[in-house]
């Protein structure tokens, strides 16, 4: 795989991930919350997203640009099973089930596949019973308003410093299920939002909306240029950075030899992933790079900061829906780690 194929394969996930996932004026607060703090709200959030079985019609903005998605969700005995499909727009679906996503482009009629890519697209967190997320962000909880015709809770998430984004999310007051999402810069200003204009939970859901609406053997299958399973082994970083953020931690972490790895010297990827228990950092270290990054430093795609450079031949890349700073201050720290 080339520099050039690996970053643009990079981006282009990252991309429609950001660009899918992502809140208004409160009613007075009542106390049918049953006397539960800000945290256990969020944990209640996370359980919500990822076990519930729910399906909607959402709107995600980001500047001028407004996009209509439908999604039915179904977590039940055969796994978590997911699909998106596009209102406004290019024709477009994305499924996820056990075996990956696919991306289903329709104009240009491919699909792309990433068997190492399942997680969902909404925020999903930690369930983070160390207070991690505290550390890091003030909560607090607001009013009462409707979302969708279903009664929500608002909840201020406040950064601390300058290294993480805000968020105000609206939470279905029985089920925590996410039913709008706001994304804050550090002066309060919007980034992005997302709110679901209709949505149906548990045996309202119409699990028949899972099915494609186009037949997937009549497209062609572009495999993703990300690293998959096959070649994946678990060990200790041989990257890492030296400093982060205050509250970042490492997650999660995978290396990917190719075969032939050993023998070309290259074909060596390592992931890792830092959160604050909210907010998560990626960082992609790709071994044969060349002496220059096309792109090299800071760029912007939507809300999300990309940071690369070429660090002895290998070339470092930082993703994150974070602010500038943090994807720089990682990314310059990233080095080999001394055995």
């Amino acid at each position: 795989m080339t520099l050039r194929a690996a970053t643009a394969g990079l981006l282009v996930r990252v991309a429609l991930w950001f660009w899918l996932i992502g809140s208004g004026v409160a009613a007075a607060g009542d106390d049918r919350d049953g006397g539960r703090d800000p945290q256990e709200w969020l944990e209640r959030m996370t359980v919500a997203m990822s076990q519930m079985t729910y399906q909607g019609t959402f709107v995600y903005l980001q500047g001028d640009e407004v996009v209509t998605m439908r999604i039915t969700h179904v977590a039940d005995e055969s796994g978590v099973r997911e699909r998106l499909v596009a209102l406004s727009g290019a024709p477009r679906e994305v499924l996820r089930d056990a075996s990956g996503v696919r991306w289903v482009l329709g104009d240009g009629h491919a699909v792309l596949q990433d068997q190492a890519f399942s997680r969902s697209f909404f925020p999903l967190l930690p369930l983070d019973r160390q207070g991690q997320t505290k550390r890091s962000y003030a909560l607090k909880l607001g009013g009462t308003g409707r979302i969708a015709g279903q009664s929500a809770r608002r909840l201020e998430v406040i950064p601390r410093d300058e290294y993480r984004y805000g968020y105000t999310l609206w939470l279905e007051q029985h089920s925590a299920l996410l039913l709008k999402w706001q994304l804050l810069d550090s002066k309060g200003g919007t980034l992005a939002k997302l709110m679901f204009t209709d949505i149906r939970m548990g045996s309202e859901v119409d699990p028949g909306e899972l099915n494609s609406s186009s037949p997937l053997q009549e497209f062609r299958t572009v495999e993703s240029r990300l690293p998959a399973g096959p070649g994946y082994v678990q060990e200790a970083p041989r990257w890492q950075p030296s400093s982060l953020p205050p509250g970042f931690e490492l997650t999660d972490h995978r290396f990917f030899a190719a075969p032939d790895a050993a023998a070309t010297g290259g074909g060596i990827y390592e992931h890792l992933v830092y959160s604050d228990g909210l907010a998560a950092v990626s960082v992609y270290v790709e071994s044969g790079a060349d002496r220059q990054a096309e792109g090299a430093g800071v760029n912007r795609l939507g809300t999300t900061h990309t940071f690369s450079r070429v660090a002895d031949g290998a070339l470092i890349t930082v993703v994150g829906d974070v602010p500038a700073a943090t994807v720089r201050l990682i990314g310059d720290a990233v080095a080999p780690v001394e055995r």
